[in-house]
């Protein structure tokens, strides 16, 4: 069983107007390569409906240099219409996500929760990943301080 010491906190950074359910994320994770598909665990939609994403037991794919030892979940959302970050949640999804992020602190009591902002500087240097990233475009460690360890 994998030790768990963070659960990460995304956004699948699309439009209002634009989808991103667990199974268009899987397809997009696939298209860029990744053998076992979506990396996130949860994904949270708009209605505030939670999709499975990898299990558990199977580590992410959402954190680099963190995944081995967090659950990644992702809302649907985090960019306003112009495509700038923005916390795009509804109600419906917030609701569903705190009550998601208090299910894993029941499993996962000593797992910090962050958002993947938080996360920026374990990015190996030269990377070509975007190392100012606005996900999950509010604060998560904030939002569920009554949560932490």
């Amino acid at each position: 069983m994998r030790k768990i010491t963070l659960i990460i906190v995304h956004c699948s950074a699309v439009r209002p107007d634009q989808q991103s359910s667990a199974a268009q994320i899987d397809t997009w994770h696939r298209q860029r390569g990744w053998k076992f598909g979506i990396g996130y665990h949860y994904v949270v939609r708009r209605n505030g409906s939670i999709e499975a994403g990898r299990p558990e037991w199977m580590v992410g794919a959402h954190c680099v240099g963190h995944n081995a030892h967090s659950i990644g979940v992702c809302y649907e959302g985090g960019l306003d219409i112009r495509g700038k970050p923005a916390d795009t949640r509804t109600e419906a999804q917030r609701c569903s996500l705190r009550k998601l992020i208090e299910q894993l602190h029941a499993a996962y009591p000593k797992a910090l929760i962050v958002g993947h902002h938080d996360l920026r500087s374990a990015l190996p240097l030269g990377s070509s990943k975007n190392p100012m990233k606005d996900c999950p475009c509010f604060n998560a460690a904030a939002e569920y301080a009554d949560l932490q360890p």
